[in-house]
C-alpha cells in the first residue's frame, strides 16, 4: 500500500483537510514567504519536513533547517531535491546542531535575523515520562532550550513571526509531555520570560500524525515486515490527520493565524475518532492477512509462524492501563473556547493565561533542575511545580510503563 492509501485507512477520509484553506489563503501566504528568511527549529522529523516541504514550495529567498538528526537531515534534502518540483530556494541549509547550545547562539548571531521562526524540537511520547532523568531532558527539549531560543532571537533581531507546534494533549493533560507542551504555550504566549518578542506568535493542536516516525501505527509497518506480532490499546479513540496535512496547519498556522491564538483541526468527534484497534484489523486486512487476536504476549510471539502460514497475522490487544494515556483526544481545553478565524477546516483557540509571574518562576526553576546537578528533584515535585502553573493538569498515574508492552 502507498503512504496515501495507509493515511486514508487512518483518517477515514478520501478527502484532503486544509486544502480549500490553503488555495484559499495562497495569495497571502505567497506575499509573505517569498523573498523572505525562514528558520525552522527541528525541521527534519515528520511533521517538520512536512512544514519545510510546503514552505519550499513558495521559494523563500533563504529556508535554513536546524535538525539534531543527521540521518533525518540527510533524507529531508534527498526527498525534497528528488521531487518533482526539485527544490528552487536559493539560500537552503540543513544544519545539525543543538538548537539550545551556544554553537545555536554563534550561528543565530552569524545568519539572522529572520523573519519567519518555525519551532519543531520535542520530546513528544508519552513514555519520556517514566523517570526523572528523562523527564528532566523534555522539560530541557520543551521548556528551558526554547526559553533560551527566544531571548536569543530577541538579541539577533525579533523576526516578524514565530510559530511553535504543540499537541492535543496539552487541552486538559492527563500526562507530562501534555502538561509540558501547556508550558510551552505559556512560555511564549506570555510575556515573562523575555519580556516578549514583539512577533506575531501563533502555535497549532492538532491529532496524532498516522504513520508519522515513532507512532504506533508506523510500528504496525516495521513489525510487519519484521515478521514480529502487532499491538493496539483497546477502547481507545485518537483522531488522525496525514503527513501532508500536519505540514498544511503548521503552514497556514505560521503565517495566518492572529496573534496569540492556538489553530486546531475543525474535527467532529462523532465522525473523526477511530479505535486504534479497528484500524489495526484493517490496516492486517489490506495487506492480506485474517487478524488473529491474542491478549497474551507470550502466546503472539510464539504464534506468529503458524499464523502466517495459515493466512493470519498476531493482533495483541491490550488495556489501557499505562502512565498518561486517555482513551480519547480533544483539542479545547477547561476555560477555553473556539473561535472562528475566517477558514473552512480550521478553528482556533485564544491563548488563556496563567497565574501573574508562574510562568516565570517556573522557567528559572526547570532552568535550575535540568543545568544543576546538586539540585535533587523527583518526579512527584515536578508534577507538583507543573500543576501550579497549569492546574487543569490531571496526572493519570499507573505502575506500568508503555516501555513494558510490546
Amino acid at each position: 500500500m502507498t503512504m496515501d492509501q495507509l493515511c486514508r485507512l487512518a483518517t477515514g477520509r478520501t478527502t484532503d483537510l486544509f486544502a480549500a484553506d490553503l488555495r484559499a489563503r495562497r495569495a497571502e501566504i505567497a506575499e509573505r514567504i517569498t523573498d523572505s528568511r525562514v528558520l525552522v527549529i527541528g525541521g527534519a522529523g515528520s511533521i517538520g519536513a512536512s512544514t519545510v516541504k510546503a514552505l519550499s514550495d513558495f521559494r523563500p529567498k533563504s529556508l535554513h533547517v536546524v535538525d539534531l538528526s543527521e540521518n533525518n537531515l540527510a533524507e529531508m534534502v534527498r526527498d525534497l531535491r528528488s521531487s518533482e518540483s526539485g527544490l528552487n530556494v536559493p539560500d537552503f541549509r540543513a544544519l545539525p546542531i543543538d538548537f539550545g547550545s551556544p554553537i545555536m547562539r554563534r550561528f543565530l548571531v552569524e545568519s539572522g535575523p529572520y523573519d519567519y521562526v518555525l519551532n519543531f524540537a520535542a520530546l513528544k511520547h508519552v513514555r519520556s515520562e517514566k523517570d526523572e532523568f528523562s523527564l528532566l531532558q523534555m522539560l530541557d527539549t520543551n521548556i528551558v532550550k526554547p526559553a533560551r531560543l527566544l531571548g536569543w532571537l530577541r538579541e539577533t533581531g525579533a523576526p516578524r513571526a514565530y510559530f511553535c507546534v504543540s499537541t492535543d494533549k496539552a487541552a486538559n493533560p492527563v500526562n507530562l509531555m501534555g502538561a509540558s507542551k501547556r508550558l510551552m504555550e505559556h512560555m511564549v504566549f506570555s510575556c515573562e520570560v523575555v519580556g516578549g518578542l514583539e512577533s506575531r506568535v501563533t502555535s497549532a493542536r492538532f491529532a496524532n500524525v498516522a504513520f508519522s516516525d515513532g507512532s504506533l501505527l508506523q510500528s504496525w509497518i516495521r513489525r510487519l515486515e519484521k515478521q514480529q506480532p502487532l499491538a493496539a490499546p483497546a477502547s481507545t479513540r485518537r483522531f488522525f490527520i496525514s503527513l501532508e496535512e500536519s505540514g498544511l496547519i503548521c503552514l497556514l498556522a505560521a503565517m495566518c493565524a492572529p496573534d496569540r491564538h492556538i489553530l486546531i483541526p475543525r474535527l467532529d468527534p462523532s465522525e473523526d475518532l477511530h479505535e486504534l484497534d479497528v484500524i489495526a484489523r484493517e490496516f492486517l486486512c489490506a495487506h492480506g492477512y485474517k487478524p488473529r487476536i491474542y491478549g497474551d504476549e507470550n502466546t503472539a510471539r510464539a504464534g506468529v509462524a503458524k499464523d502466517i502460514a495459515a493466512g493470519r497475522y498476531p493482533l495483541l490487544i491490550t488495556a489501557l492501563d499505562t502512565q498518561g494515556e486517555k482513551p480519547y483526544e480533544e483539542f479545547v481545553g477547561a476555560g477555553e473556547k473556539s473561535v472562528e478565524v475566517g477558514m473552512q477546516d480550521l478553528l482556533a483557540v485564544g491563548y488563556r493565561p496563567t497565574a501573574p509571574g508562574a510562568v516565570a518562576r517556573f522557567v528559572e526553576m526547570a532552568t535550575e533542575f535540568v543545568t544543576s546537578d546538586s539540585v535533587s528533584v523527583g518526579k512527584e515535585q515536578i508534577i507538583s511545580e507543573i500543576s501550579k502553573v497549569v492546574p487543569e493538569f490531571h496526572h493519570i498515574e499507573s505502575k506500568k510503563s508503555l516501555d513494558e508492552r510490546m
